[in-house]
C-alpha cells in the first residue's frame, strides 16, 4: 500500500478550476498518508493536511462558514464589523475573510496565548483585545466580553463560534465530503480533539451519515479538559482540572456545535501533553511535516484508535495547523524545561530543538 502511495506522488492533479480570491480558496486540502504510523501499526492513516488553507489552519473553514451564513441571512452588511472571541485561529481566519470581504474585524481572546498569534492577527488589520483568562462562568470571559462589545455597535455580529452551529454545518458540507472522496468511502475511524467541537461534530455527522453508520467517530481530549469524562462517563461533566500545553483545544462545557452530535460519539481517548510533544518532534523527523501541538494529540489519537480498531483499518484525523505560530515555545528548549516536558523528546530528535 505504501509504495502504491509512493509511485502517486508526483502525479496528484489540481483539485479546482482558478478560485475566486481567498475565499474560494478554502477547503479541498491533502489528505496525506503518514507512512511511518501506518507501517507500524499495520493500518491506514491519514491526516487532512488543514495547515494547507490558506490561512494556515482549519479555523478558516468555520470562519468562512459563519460569515457566509450571517450574509444569508441578513445579520451584517457591507462596511460592517465582524465581532468574535478566540484563542487564535478563528480569530486569524476571521481576519483573512473579513480583508477578503471589507468587514472590520475585532477579536478578544485570552492573554495566555503565543504572541505569533497576536501579531498575526495585529498585521490582518484586526483589533486584538487580550484579556484575562477566565472560566466561561465569569462574566469577563473572553467570549462574553466579544459578545457585549458586538451588541454595543451598529451593523455588527458576534460571531460566536462555540454555539453558532453555522461552524459545524461548514465541517458537514465540506470536510467530511472530502475525507469520504479521498479515501474512496473507506473511512473506518474518524478522531480529533475539540474546541468549539464545530470540526469534530459537523465531519463526524458527515461521515457517519454516509457510511451507514459504520464509521466510528471518537474525540480526542487533551488533560485540563472535561470532555473525556463526559463521554467515559455517559454524561456526567466534572470539574474542570489540570492544564495543557496545547491552545484551542479542549472544553469545559458541552457547546452547541458539539452538542450536534456528542451522543453519538463512539468513544474518547485522553491523550497527555507528553505524548503530543513527542509526535511533533516525530512528525517533523519522520514525515517532513512541521505541526503544531493539536495537530500532533490527534496523530497520537489517530494511532491509537487504530490500535483498537485492529491491523487494516483505515483511519483519519485532521492536521490543524503548522508549528509556525508555536515555534518559539514547541522548540525551545527553556520553554519546554519549565513545562517539565524536555524528556517527553526522545534523545535523538532533541536536535530540533534548536531555540533557547
Amino acid at each position: 500500500m505504501a509504495s502504491g502511495l509512493g509511485r502517486q506522488i508526483f502525479k496528484r492533479t489540481f483539485t479546482s478550476r482558478p478560485v475566486d480570491g481567498f475565499t474560494g480558496a478554502v477547503g479541498n486540502t491533502p489528505l496525506i498518508y503518514l507512512k511511518g504510523i501506518s507501517e507500524r501499526t499495520g493500518c491506514r492513516i491519514f491526516g487532512k493536511a488543514e495547515f494547507q488553507n490558506p490561512g494556515g489552519s482549519v479555523k478558516d473553514r468555520a470562519a468562512l462558514g459563519i460569515v457566509l451564513d450571517a450574509e444569508k441571512r441578513g445579520r451584517i452588511k457591507p462596511g460592517g464589523t465582524i465581532v468574535e472571541g478566540t484563542a487564535g485561529n478563528t480569530g486569524i481566519g476571521l481576519a483573512h475573510v473579513c480583508r477578503a470581504k471589507g468587514y472590520r474585524c475585532v477579536i478578544f481572546m485570552p492573554n495566555s496565548q503565543s504572541q505569533e498569534k497576536i501579531d498575526l492577527l495585529r498585521m490582518l488589520g484586526a483589533e486584538v483585545y487580550p484579556v484575562p483568562a477566565v472560566a466561561y462562568e465569569n462574566p469577563k470571559n473572553y467570549n462574553h466580553q466579544a459578545r457585549d462589545f458586538a451588541s454595543s455597535l451598529e451593523n455588527a455580529i458576534w460571531t460566536d463560534q462555540f454555539d453558532n452551529t453555522a461552524n459545524a454545518l461548514a465541517h458537514y458540507k465540506t470536510t467530511g465530503p472530502e475525507i469520504w472522496e479521498q479515501l474512496g468511502g473507506k473511512v473506518d475511524g474518524f478522531v480529533c480533539a475539540t474546541g468549539t467541537g464545530g470540526t469534530l461534530a459537523g465531519t463526524g455527522k458527515y461521515l457517519k451519515e454516509v457510511s451507514g453508520g459504520k464509521t466510528q467517530v471518537w474525540l480526542a481530549d487533551p488533560p485540563g479538559s472535561v470532555l473525556h469524562s463526559y463521554v467515559e462517563s455517559g454524561g456526567k461533566l466534572k470539574e474542570r482540572t489540570g492544564s495543557s500545553i496545547t491552545e484551542g483545544i479542549g472544553q469545559g462545557r458541552i457547546t452547541n456545535n458539539l452538542g450536534t452530535f456528542v451522543n453519538d460519539v463512539a468513544g474518547s481517548l485522553h491523550i497527555p501533553d507528553e505524548k503530543s510533544v513527542e509526535m511533533v518532534y516525530e512528525m517533523l523527523d519522520s514525515e517532513g511535516l512541521y505541526l503544531g501541538a493539536s495537530s500532533a494529540l490527534n496523530v497520537v489519537a489517530a494511532v491509537e484508535l487504530a490500535q483498537k480498531l485492529g491491523k487494516g483499518s483505515t483511519v483519519a484525523t485532521i492536521l490543524c495547523d503548522g508549528a509556525y505560530r508555536y515555534q518559539s515555545r514547541l522548540f525551545s528548549k527553556k520553554w519546554l524545561q519549565t513545562k517539565g516536558l524536555e524528556n517527553a523528546i526522545p534523545e535523538h530528535l532533541k536536535k530540533y530543538a534548536v531555540l533557547d
